[in-house]
C-alpha cells in the first residue's frame, strides 16, 4: 500500500494529471471514478490505484449480492470483478487526494494508454458524419462535443494541432466515457483534413455567420462533415473557403454566435433527425 505522497509513482501520476507534456511523452492519460474505470477498454488499462475504503465498499456490496440482499449487476460488483483482472495498487486516502484532479475523489483512478486511430479507420463509414474542430480551446467544449458526437451517431472527430488537449482531465470527464468510443484524429492543419474528407466524397459544411441558408435547409443524408471554429475567432478564412457550403444557424436577439459545442450539437442532431426520417420512409 502506498502511503507517502512523495512516492515516485504518486509523483508520476500527478505529472500525468497536471502536465500535457508528460501525457504526450508516455502517451498515457488519467481517468477517475468507478464509471470511467468500468467502461475503460481493458486493453488500454496500464495501472489502477484504489483506496482501501473503496475496496471495502465494493466488497460489502458484493457480499450483499451473494447473500441475496441486493440485486446482481451493481456497479460496485462489476468494478470489483474488473479489478481482479488488472494490475492495481492500494493507496491511502491522502495519496488519492494528492493524485486526484477533482475536489472530491471517488477512490479509484486509472492510467490508460492513448487509443490510436488512422484515417482508414476513421473514414470506414462512407456515409458517416464527422466534426472537424479548428483550434478549439475550451476543454469543456471539446469533451461535450465528443459526448454529443456519440449521442448523435457521428463517425468521428478530427482536431487540428492547436485544439485543446483531449486528454486533459477536465476534457476526459466532460466526455462521460465517449472518449472510449468515438474515433478521433489530430491533424496539423484543417486544410489537410478537408482534403482527405473530400477524397472520400464527403461533403464539407462550414458553420459560418456569412451563410445564406439555414442549417436545416441542407440535405445531410450522404457522408458529411461540419467545420467548427475557435470559440473567439471562428474558422480561419482559408479553412472556411474550402467548404462546399456555408451553414448558418439563425439566432434571435443580439447574439452573433452560439457556443461551439452547442453549434456542433445542432448540426449533428439535425443530421441524425434527417437520417431517422429517411429510415421511416
Amino acid at each position: 500500500m502506498i502511503t507517502s505522497v512523495t512516492n515516485p509513482q504518486v509523483k508520476q501520476v500527478c505529472g500525468y494529471v497536471q502536465k500535457a507534456k508528460e501525457r504526450r511523452k508516455d502517451q498515457i492519460y488519467v481517468v477517475e471514478g468507478p464509471r470511467m474505470f468500468e467502461e475503460a477498454p481493458p486493453r488500454l488499462i496500464r495501472k489502477v490505484y484504489v483506496t482501501e475504503e473503496f475496496l471495502e465498499k465494493c466488497g460489502a456490496v458484493s457480499s450483499l449480492v451473494r447473500q441475496g440482499k441486493q440485486d446482481e449487476g451493481s456497479r460496485e460488483q462489476r468494478v470489483l470483478e474488473k479489478l481482479n483482472s488488472v494490475s492495481y495498487e492500494t493507496v491511502s486516502a491522502q495519496v488519492m487526494e494528492k493524485m486526484s484532479d477533482t475536489s472530491s475523489n471517488q477512490g479509484i483512478l486509472a492510467l490508460l494508454d492513448w487509443p490510436e486511430y488512422d484515417w482508414d479507420q476513421l473514414l470506414a463509414e462512407p456515409e458517416g458524419v464527422y466534426v472537424v474542430l479548428e483550434d478549439l480551446q475550451d476543454p469543456g467544449n471539446l469533451g461535450t462535443i465528443f459526448r454529443t458526437a456519440e449521442g448523435a451517431g457521428a463517425a468521428g472527430v478530427i482536431m487540428t494541432g492547436e485544439t485543446a488537449d483531449l486528454f486533459n482531465p477536465k476534457t476526459v470527464r466532460s466526455t462521460m466515457g465517449s472518449i472510449y468510443r468515438v474515433p478521433f484524429l489530430y491533424e496539423a492543419s484543417a486544410l489537410t483534413a478537408i482534403d482527405r474528407l473530400k477524397e472520400r466524397g464527403i461533403c464539407v459544411y462550414a458553420a459560418h455567420l456569412n451563410g445564406t441558408k439555414s442549417y436545416d435547409q441542407f440535405d445531410y443524408i450522404k457522408g458529411c462533415a461540419f467545420l467548427i471554429g475557435n470559440e473567439g475567432n471562428g474558422l480561419r478564412k482559408e479553412t472556411a473557403d474550402l467548404a462546399d457550403s456555408y451553414v448558418r444557424i439563425p439566432m434571435a436577439g443580439k447574439l452573433e454566435s452560439l457556443n461551439a459545442a452547442v453549434a456542433a450539437a445542432l448540426l449533428m442532431y439535425e443530421t441524425a433527425r434527417q437520417r431517422r426520417g429517411k429510415e421511416t420512409v
